[in-house]
């Protein structure tokens, strides 16, 4: 024990000593091993990683090649032909939109860092301090899938690598079938199941069932907008289960069928209806509540096994934290440039993973290609991936605006595996279709004219 003692002495006694050298402990280790560093034999690049770079302009692309209002964020940077694109689409609004992005976006992110994707999105989210709106939200949204678009063109990698690689080797995606009875909906899902679709959703008569409502008496009377439309609710609820039945029948249990009620009806017609189609097996039900109704989710939980889909309207991901939690819904039914794009649809997926709520992301034909892309980059990554809305395709219009589309064949979607989110947009053709501040009508009234929240 006294050897041991005095031995440990010594060594403290030594290393002191050897601290106190001062220079000399830069060459030697406390073990007398040189501390200089052997030259690192890896490329240059991969020691000083990538030179920072900034927001050199911001703007909006305005464009509607089918017809349909798109908005597009082009974020340009200090790096010379190094550029991003995202989806700000709020085609009902996009004027609105684009004037956002130009006469406040741009100001706001010129000569920041084009790396600092959070810090970007916090500090754009509350620099206006008030939000939770659809039009700064869309703005967001643009703003952030180009700098992830940039961020993967410069990792030389496809978004969906940064996010986490790839869960899946495609992309499940589903269809849509309308018409105006239930045979011609019949006709048109044996269509699509050709074509390879094993999900397809189901509507007679667009939403609501529009095509059964006859002239009401609010349009006799004068009563407002000769453009509104009329719903009659109890024509609706009767022609769902007879809807389902038919196309059963025609289909059989070969294919995944959904339908979306569009918050249309109120929530005790919305339990009873759910509760006549629960034995057609439905893949889902979609948008049953209004946002103003969710505390009758709990009802409607308990009163049926039909997964729900839900949460297109939502504008902020804190809506979906109490929900998730309770169970309320299967499906995160959410239009991601609606919530501020990539960053929050990341956030909201991972949460409803905890409490295994899966994705099914809005792609209707008014999201622009390169939302679509978003959409397929985050559907790769995430675990809890449920399904995809499909969004028409991608006719040889888009795919001339939107060179780089991502491609749909049987039944699921691709992107092009090119770094960033792999679309691009030509300028020149874009601008041959201007957009129009007549977006369509989503006034919908029944018989005595009492608006409808859809």
């Amino acid at each position: 024990m006294r050897n041991r003692k005095a031995t440990d002495d010594l060594s403290r006694r030594d290393i002191l000593k050897m601290v106190g050298v001062g220079s000399t402990a830069g060459f030697l280790g406390l073990l007398g091993q040189p501390l200089v560093a052997k030259a690192d034999s890896r490329p240059a690049n991969l020691l000083n990683g990538l030179a920072p770079i900034k927001i050199k302009s911001v703007k909006a692309i305005a464009t509607a090649p089918n017809g349909v209002n798109l908005v597009v964020v082009k974020v340009e940077t200090t790096e010379p032909g190094l550029y991003g694109l995202g989806c700000a689409t709020f085609t009902q609004r996009a004027e609105t939109v684009v004037t956002a992005i130009n006469s406040y976006m741009s100001d706001f992110c010129v000569g920041r860092d084009a790396d600092n994707i959070e810090d970007m999105w916090q500090a754009f989210y509350t620099s206006s301090y008030w939000r939770n709106g659809p039009v700064l939200n869309n703005a967001l949204s643009g703003l952030d899938e180009a700098l992830w678009d940039i961020k993967g063109k410069r990792a030389n990698m496809p978004v969906y690598q940064l996010l986490g690689g790839k869960a899946r080797f495609a992309i499940p995606c589903y269809a849509h079938a309308d018409g105006q009875t239930p045979e011609a909906v019949a006709d048109n899902v044996q269509r699509l199941m050709s074509q390879g679709f094993k999900h397809v959703r189901i509507q007679q008569g667009l939403y609501g069932a529009l095509s059964l409502a006859q002239n009401p008496d609010f349009k006799d009377a004068g009563f407002a907008s000769a453009k509104d439309s009329f719903m009659d609710q109890r024509a609706y609820l009767k022609s769902v289960p007879q809807l389902f039945a038919t196309v059963r029948k025609r289909c059989s249990e070969e294919v995944e069928l959904m339908h979306d009620i569009h918050e249309r009806v109120q929530p005790i017609d919305v339990i009873n209806l759910i509760k006549q189609v629960e034995q057609y097996h439905p893949f889902f039900m979609e948008d049953p509540l209004t946002p103003e109704n969710m505390n009758w989710f709990k009802q409607l939980r308990e009163s049926t096994t039909v997964p729900i889909a839900m949460g297109e309207l939502f504008n902020n991901v804190n809506e979906f934290i109490e929900p998730m939690a309770n169970h309320y819904f299967d499906y995160i039914r959410c239009h991601v440039s609606q919530i501020g794009g990539i960053t929050p649809a990341m956030k909201v997926a991972r949460l409803g993973e905890w409490f295994n709520v899966k994705t099914a992301w809005h792609g209707p034909p008014d999201v622009s290609p390169v939302g679509h892309a978003a959409h397929a980059h985050v559907d790769y990554a995430i675990w809890n991936f449920g399904i995809q809305e499909a969004g028409g395709g991608f006719n040889e219009k888009l795919r001339e605006v939107f060179p780089g589309c991502p491609t749909i064949k049987n039944g699921y979607m691709y992107v092009n595996e090119a770094p960033g989110l792999g679309v691009d947009i030509d300028e020149k053709i874009a601008a041959k279709y201007p957009i129009s501040n007549r977006a369509g009508n989503w006034t919908v009234r029944k018989r005595d004219g009492t608006i409808i929240r859809p």
